[in-house]
């Protein structure tokens, strides 16, 4: 492995990154509000105008902050523009939930994260509609949150740390799109009281934020997906974990992942043998 290239000021990377984050958010809005159009990636799945102009404006701002380290973002790998990485880059999904974009439910968010030793080492979140920023430095152990005000300033920053598991049962939250009897399986391993579907990556910041302590997902994901949550979600002192039960690791082939389980104070077990369940 080559030496990893330096990011200098990891704070003050980490404020840029969120910055831009709520400057794709604005663009993103701003179609969001228009009858934009949907087509249709090879893979079936859904992607609008607003995807590519909010990539843009964070391939930009990473070609200017941190121009020696790789991006591997979703709009550009569906493209067949995939450059070499070593250990070291930057996973972009600038606009998680499509699908709750195009049905005007809200729940997207704008996700960039640096990987490094393929772990995640930063993350940023914005949901857009909500503007709320959720932020995690996983090597200083910091994780907060923000309000961003409607011109752009990010607010006060609000530290965020997963939380003591209930005793009166755990808050689960599961996709509002892939939701499984495998799932259902895995879940009633657990006393849960409570139980709330959200789309994109806003799940694991739920689980990071004390909102919710287990998060499943017995579904395929890609690596850009889940990144930024996870550096969050480890900040804060959770974790989100392989089928296997490891730590999860970017990186991989494809940048595919099988499944993961994001949990607070829980114990949780690998979702592996339920995954093998669905045949």
């Amino acid at each position: 492995m080559t030496d990893k290239k330096s990011v200098g000021d990891r704070a003050g990377l980490l404020l840029a990154l969120a910055e831009t984050c709520v400057r794709a958010g604005a663009a993103i809005m701003e179609i969001y509000e228009t009858d934009f159009s949907v087509a249709q990636k090879d893979d079936a799945s859904p992607v609008t105008e607003a995807d590519a102009a909010g990539e843009a404006i964070i391939l930009a701002a990473l070609q200017r902050l941190a121009p020696d380290i790789p991006v591997i973002a979703e709009e550009e790998v569906s493209a067949g523009r995939i450059p070499a990485t070593d250990g070291q880059f930057f996973l972009v999904d600038p606009l998680d939930g499509t699908k709750e974009f195009v049905q005007r439910r809200g729940d997207f968010t704008v996700n960039v994260a640096l990987i490094e030793d393929l772990s995640p080492s930063l993350g940023v979140v914005y949901a857009p509609v909500d503007r709320r920023l959720f932020v995690g430095d996983v090597l200083a152990g910091s994780a907060w949150s923000a309000i961003v005000d409607a011109d752009g300033t990010i607010g006060p920053r609000q530290p965020i740390a997963i939380r003591k598991a209930p005793a009166g049962g755990i808050a689960a939250v599961a996709s509002r799109s892939h939701g499984s009897p495998e799932t259902e399986a895995y879940l009633d391993q657990f006393d849960v009281a409570s139980r709330v579907s959200r789309g994109s990556s806003l799940k694991i910041c739920m689980v990071a934020a004390g909102e919710a302590d287990l998060y499943p997902r017995l579904a395929p994901t890609c690596e850009w997906d889940i990144a930024a949550g996870d550096a969050v979600l480890r900040a804060a002192g959770g974790t989100l974990e392989a089928p296997d039960g490891a730590p999860m690791r970017y990186g991989k082939p494809k940048f595919f992942n099988v499944g993961f389980v994001a949990a607070g104070d829980v114990v949780a077990p690998p979702i592996a043998p339920f995954l093998k369940a669905q045949g």
